[in-house]
């Protein structure tokens, strides 16, 4: 007996634990930065963290060979601009032959979904997308399914712009007019399929957007209550979340399961962008999760990917220059800020990336006896086209800087990106490299990670100047 109601114990805590919070809560990795984090350093960072799941933004080969063993859900993606390629069949047998069936073997990667396309219904876009997305869509899931591979299911992150409701009420929420017929097609596709609806909800943008939207309403529970039918919303998660659950079931397909692929709050590059807030917003977030609340239409649990994991200083700032901040972690895989992914409350640094590699301790500043100032704007402004000045915005962390510090700003980003390059300290004998910590004023003056190509140039180097000792030692005894 005893026995037996310590199995049923033991039982229970398995259970528990297979259901907290950190099992169903994932990250986005995305890599477009001058020189990304290597992937055997942010698979570690993962495994400390106890991540279990990660969304990518493509199929690296690099990246999959490192999440292989490691036992991590993982959800691929094809990128927007091979979604036409996609819609021929045979190109679409070819790439899942190469990009998951390729990684399906004992001690492979854990291939849970293919993402096909990112937000490809963005008005931005002008509908270029409009008409590969479906057949796209379609065209891998029957070759997932024909090589054998059924439970790997495909499906679209969609913004969550590709609905909407007249009234700002959930209830009279529906799909946009303009790509409802486009929807109902994907519907149709996920429903046979038994796939997820994936959604991106960023309450930041409602507050970016929107100089009138209540602050307290983008978080949880701190803002006025929104009644709806038998429901009231404080917070516009919630209200997102359930417009597009009265979406799905006006057209038929109520009980389809939403994954959330991005959400998350940035720390830079706008005045409401910091790591106290984004803070305040996970803290939310988290003791939401952990409770299981779900929504007023869909309480229980809930499976969330974070935007991001680290910052990506060459995503397009045309949206805002937040865009390249939106990491829990910086560049170079220290953490930001404190959070607990359990969403217990007890928040301490989550574990920073081991074994990152730094170029030299060298900084580009602005030099002060230049003989020729009348430059330095068009010194700045050549500089802030290519590197990532995004941090001066108004509001920002290096916005306090003096004229000096701005231009030094501007000059290091520029000679870090390059990969600490002489020639890249130069504009016209207005800067200088110095060796001592160009930060200052909260304000970080980063330092570029060493990329691949120039780890294996100095692991080369190194090869061959032992060889010539080796030679030298031959030669002398």
């Amino acid at each position: 007996m005893v026995r037996v109601m310590v199995f049923l114990a033991w039982t229970l805590l398995m259970i528990l634990a297979s259901t907290s919070a950190d099992v169903r809560i994932g990250v986005n990795w995305g890599n477009m930065a001058s020189n990304p984090l290597p992937p055997s350093n942010v698979v570690g960072m993962l495994k400390d963290n106890n991540i279990k799941k990660v969304k990518l933004f493509d199929a690296d080969p690099a990246t999959l060979s490192a999440l292989a063993g490691t036992g991590i859900d993982v959800m691929v993606a094809i990128p927007n601009d091979m979604l036409e390629q996609m819609t021929k069949a045979k190109h679409a047998k070819e790439w899942v032959k190469k990009n998951v069936t390729k990684h399906l073997h004992d001690g492979g990667v854990n291939i849970k979904y293919v993402a096909v396309g990112n937000e490809p219904f963005l008005a931005t876009y002008n509908d270029s997308f409009k008409h590969t997305t479906y057949p796209a869509l379609q065209n891998i899931q029957n070759a997932l399914n024909e090589a054998g591979h059924s439970d790997i299911k495909a499906s679209v992150p969609l913004n969550a712009d590709v609905y909407e409701s007249v009234s700002n009420t959930p209830s009279n929420g529906d799909f946009r007019g303009d790509i409802k017929d486009r929807m109902l097609e994907i519907l149709q596709c996920l429903h046979e399929n038994g796939a997820p609806f994936i959604v991106n909800i960023y309450p930041f943008l409602s507050l970016y957007l929107n100089p009138d939207f209540p602050e307290e309403f983008a978080f949880f529970g701190g803002g006025d209550s929104i009644p709806d039918k038998s429901h009231s919303y404080s917070n516009v998660f919630d209200a997102n979340f359930d417009t597009l659950v009265w979406s799905l079931k006006k057209n038929g397909y109520g009980d389809m399961k939403i994954i959330v692929g991005e959400i998350g709050w940035p720390t830079d590059g706008h005045i409401k962008a910091n790591s106290t807030i984004a803070q305040k917003f996970y803290d939310g977030l988290m003791k939401k999760l952990v409770g299981s609340k779900g929504t007023p239409m869909r309480p229980g649990v809930m499976e969330i990917y974070l935007f991001s994991l680290l910052d990506e200083n060459m995503k397009s700032i045309a949206p805002g220059n937040f865009e390249r901040h939106w990491g829990i972690f910086r560049y170079d895989g220290q953490p930001k800020f404190t959070m607990d992914l359990t969403g217990k409350g007890n928040n301490k640094m989550l574990i920073a990336a081991k074994g990152v590699q730094y170029m030299d301790h060298k900084w580009c500043i602005y030099n002060q006896e230049a003989k020729n100032p009348e430059k330095i704007g068009y010194a700045m402004s050549y500089a802030c086209q290519t590197a990532d000045c995004s941090s001066l915005d108004y509001g920002s962390s290096c916005n306090k800087l003096d004229a000096n510090g701005n231009i030094s700003y501007a000059f290091n980003m520029y000679f870090q990106m390059n990969e600490q390059s002489v020639e890249a300290c130069q504009f016209e004998g207005l800067a200088m490299i110095t060796s001592s910590n160009a930060s200052r004023n909260g304000c970080l003056f980063p330092i570029e990670l060493m990329s691949g190509a120039f780890r294996v140039s100095l692991v080369s180097s190194r090869v061959v100047l032992l060889g010539v000792l080796v030679m030298l030692l031959l030669v002398l005894f």
